[in-house]
């Protein structure tokens, strides 16, 4: 059976995995890891949200007897033309007992612009800034704000789905991947 240790506690991206590796792999074992992503609490570009992936994905798997180790961070990126110049951008990051890194991400959205300014101004995290928005505690374990943004149509765990199995095409399609043309 493969065992999988997701770099969080967090229910929300725990059953994301779960479902996403059951549907490519079958029988799994999911093991939830507290760790230290070794990032700021909100992430700010490509390079602090893809290390905070890495090393969540790295770390689970070191405390554990895991075959894979997922590592999952959402983060703003700086994206031209937007109404406030950034975007959340979703990555995974898987690893293997080999050293093998695969990363994918999921489909990109923009804050309210009183969102961004709070994370800007005040450090809030932008899950801290939705739930003084909204009125809806911890809604990051919920819905997220993708869901409460959407209207229920798009909800966090789907979004986080997205992410997991972008990663997983390479490891889905190794003959495509490492064989020589």
């Amino acid at each position: 059976m493969l065992v999988v240790a997701v770099g969080s506690e967090n229910p929300v991206k725990v059953d994301a995995v779960k479902r996403v590796m059951h549907k490519l792999m079958g029988s799994i074992k999911v093991i939830p890891v507290k760790v230290d992503p070794g990032i700021p609490k909100q992430p700010i570009g490509i390079e602090q949200t893809l290390e905070g992936a890495i090393n969540r994905a790295k770390n689970a798997l070191n405390q554990t007897n895991a075959n894979l180790g997922v590592g999952i961070e959402a983060g703003l990126i700086s994206v031209p033309s937007t109404k406030t110049g950034y975007m959340d951008f979703q990555y995974c990051a898987i690893i293997d007992r080999e050293g093998w890194l695969t990363v994918g991400c999921g489909p990109g959205f923009e804050y309210p612009p009183q969102v961004i300014t709070r994370v800007l101004e005040e450090k809030l995290e932008v899950g801290e800034a939705m739930s003084r928005m909204t009125g809806i505690e911890n809604l990051g374990r919920k819905q997220g704000a993708i869901g409460y943004l959407t209207h229920g149509i798009m909800n966090r765990r789907r979004l986080t789905e997205i992410s997991v199995l972008m990663a997983m095409i390479p490891r889905i399609n190794r003959q495509l991947y490492f064989s020589k043309f």
